[in-house]
């Protein structure tokens, strides 16, 4: 098919079709990433800059590691050592780097809607590498095929996601990226991190782990978001872990084959007990090195890539 977003901003404007064809692009790049010499031509000449806002390491490593393998020239910034620590606006940082004519911004920020915000003023394509609480696509693609890649497929399978569900942009992006290709979504968290009518998009809720997690297929556990909440949501970090933590005991809720997974950073006896982080069934790491194909694959696809492999 011919892919026709100028900007990747969110999951929910994507076509079951169109997620399929970024999920087949991505496992065309994923072989370049064991070759002894990793890199092939096919964006060479591009700009692509790297603006974050907030922290990350795994989010703009990969896009940086996606960006050069394509041989694209890539710049990261951050908010720190921008000029936004000295009054400049959002707008402003972004229309002089626009100015320095970059094919490509991928921006990660605070606010919810600010990547939409660029783009909507700016003539380079923009990808949202996670806004406020809003969505992080990028995530939700590597996710989904991180899932297809050990299963086999996405329709038909459960997914249950545990943990703070109202201040997480992962889970809308899920709920919208795996819903649509098939699976059934189950969410679980806390009262106090369960948003009203999420039900809405298409999942389930539950109020304990226990019922979200049976007979699963794949069991995705959320951080405390708490650089991004006011007062104190849960009594404290131990009862959480009681009633919402993943151990070894509770995983056998799910399917024998499930697949755990976790966006990272993960908090060791939080979300995830030390034996299950470091268990059979955890594919984390698998989601980190698919990050780097299926980024590849965006930028591959905003910057024209098809185009440029036909001229």
């Amino acid at each position: 098919m011919n892919f026709q977003h100028k900007h990747i901003l969110g999951i929910e404007h994507l076509s079951a079709e169109e997620l399929t064809f970024i999920l087949d692009t991505a496992d065309s790049f994923k072989e370049i990433n064991t070759r002894d010499i990793k890199k092939v031509p096919t964006l060479r000449g591009k700009t692509i800059v790297n603006l974050f806002f907030e922290a990350s390491t795994r989010t703009r490593t990969s896009f940086e590691v996606a960006g050069k393998r394509l041989s694209a020239d890539t710049i990261n910034i951050s908010a720190s050592g921008s000029s936004v620590v000295k009054g400049e606006t959002l707008e402003d940082t972004a229309k002089n780097i626009e100015a320095m004519h970059p094919d490509i911004i991928v921006m990660r920020h605070n606010a919810s809607g600010a990547c939409r915000y660029l783009a909507e003023r700016l003539d380079c394509s923009v990808v949202n590498a996670g806004d406020g609480m809003h969505e992080h696509p990028s995530q939700a693609l590597l996710d989904a095929f991180t899932i297809r890649q050990h299963k086999g497929k996405i329709a038909g399978l459960t997914v249950a996601i545990v943990g703070d569900i109202t201040h997480s942009r992962v889970v809308r992006s899920n709920i919208y990226c795996l819903s649509r290709l098939g699976a059934k979504v189950r969410l679980a968290g806390p009262g106090t991190m369960l948003p009203p009518g999420i039900e809405k998009l298409g999942c389930e809720v539950h109020r304990n782990l226990e019922d979200a997690i049976r007979d699963a297929d794949v069991v995705m556990m959320l951080r405390i978001q708490r650089e991004r909440q006011g007062a104190p949501l849960i009594p404290s970090v131990r009862e959480y872990s009681r009633y919402f933590g993943l151990n070894e005991d509770k995983l056998k809720l799910a399917k024998k084959d499930a697949i755990v997974m976790h966006p990272g950073p993960i908090n060791r006896g939080v979300e995830l007990s030390t034996a299950v982080a470091d268990g059979p069934q955890n594919v984390i790491l698998d989601q980190v090195e698919n990050g780097v194909a299926v980024r590849m694959a965006l930028l591959y696809l905003v910057a024209g890539g098809e185009q440029l492999q036909n001229d």
